[in-house]
C-alpha cells in the first residue's frame, strides 16, 4: 500500500496517479485543494499539522496496511525576507512541512515496526542548500528533514524500515508553476542543462528507493548539477 500526503495537487498528485495506474493501492491526503469526486474514494481531507487529525486517519485505515510506502507530498510555503516575515505564516511553514511531515511518520511507524517493513519517502529542496532571498521559513523546514531523517533511520534500520529525502531542484510542475515568467527565465538559466526537470524523474527516483533496502537515512539530489 501506498500512502501520499498532499496527493491532490503538484507532485503529490502526479504520484498518485502514476502508481494507480501502476495497479498499486494507493490512498491520498488532502487539505485546501479538493481531489474531485471522480477521486474522492482514494482521499481523506486531513491538516497533518494536526496530530490528532492525522492519528485519527491512519487508526481508520489501519486494518488496511500492509507493506506500507509513506510518501510525504504534503507542503506550505511563504515568501518574506526574515527582517519583514510575518511570524504566524513563518510558523506555519514549519507546522506543516516539518512537524506535520514528522505528524504522519510518526502514526505510521508502530504499524510499520509490528509488520517489520516500511518505505518512507520526504521531500527536501535545492533551497535548502542554495540560500535562496526570502525563503528562509521553507529552507528551514526542508533542511530540517535531513537530520530528522538519520536519527529515525537509525533507530528502526533493524525492522525493515528505511526513510530517505529527495532534495529536488526546479521541476515543470508544483510550486514553480507559481513563479512569475521573468523570474523563472532567471531561475533555468541557473540550471546547467538549461531547462526544468520532468516529473518522470521524481518517479523514478520514488521507485528506486521503494526497491532498495540498502539506501537509507540518506538524501538524494536531484537537480541537474545546480549547487
Amino acid at each position: 500500500m501506498i500512502l501520499i500526503t498532499g496527493a491532490s495537487r503538484g507532485i503529490g498528485k502526479y504520484l498518485f496517479e502514476q502508481f494507480q495506474e501502476s495497479n498499486e493501492i494507493v490512498l491520498g491526503t488532502y487539505n485546501s485543494t479538493y481531489p474531485g469526486k471522480d477521486k474522492i474514494r482514494s482521499f481523506t481531507k486531513v491538516d497533518i499539522s494536526d496530530y490528532s487529525a492525522v492519528s485519527n486517519w491512519i487508526e481508520e485505515i489501519k486494518s488496511k496496511i500492509t507493506k506500507l510506502t509513506l510518501i510525504n507530498c504534503a507542503g506550505n510555503n511563504y515568501n518574506s525576507f526574515a527582517h519583514k516575515a510575518n511570524i504566524d505564516k513563518w510558523r506555519q511553514v514549519i507546522n506543516v512541512n516539518l512537524v506535520g511531515t514528522f505528524n504522519v511518520i510518526r502514526s505510521v511507524l508502530p504499524i510499520m515496526r509490528e509488520q517489520e517493513y516500511g518505505r518512507i519517502i520526504n521531500f527536501s529542496s535545492i533551497v535548502a542548500q542554495k540560500g535562496v532571498p526570502g525563503t528562509s521559513a521553507y529552507a528551514a523546514s526542508k533542511a530540517a528533514l535531513w537530520g530528522m531523517t538519520k536519527s529515525i533511520a537509525a533507530e528502526n534500520a533493524r525492522k525493515g524500515i528505511t526513510i530517505n529525502n529527495l532534495n529536488l531542484g526546479y521541476f515543470n510542475i508544483g510550486m514553480i508553476t507559481e513563479v512569475p515568467e521573468e523570474i523563472l527565465t532567471d531561475i533555468i538559466k541557473t540550471i546547467p542543462s538549461q531547462k526544468l526537470g520532468i516529473p518522470e524523474n521524481i518517479f523514478n527516483a520514488v521507485n528506486f528507493l521503494i526497491n532498495s533496502d540498502y539506501a537509507n537515512g540518506t538524501s538524494i539530489d536531484i537537480n541537474a548539477g545546480l549547487f
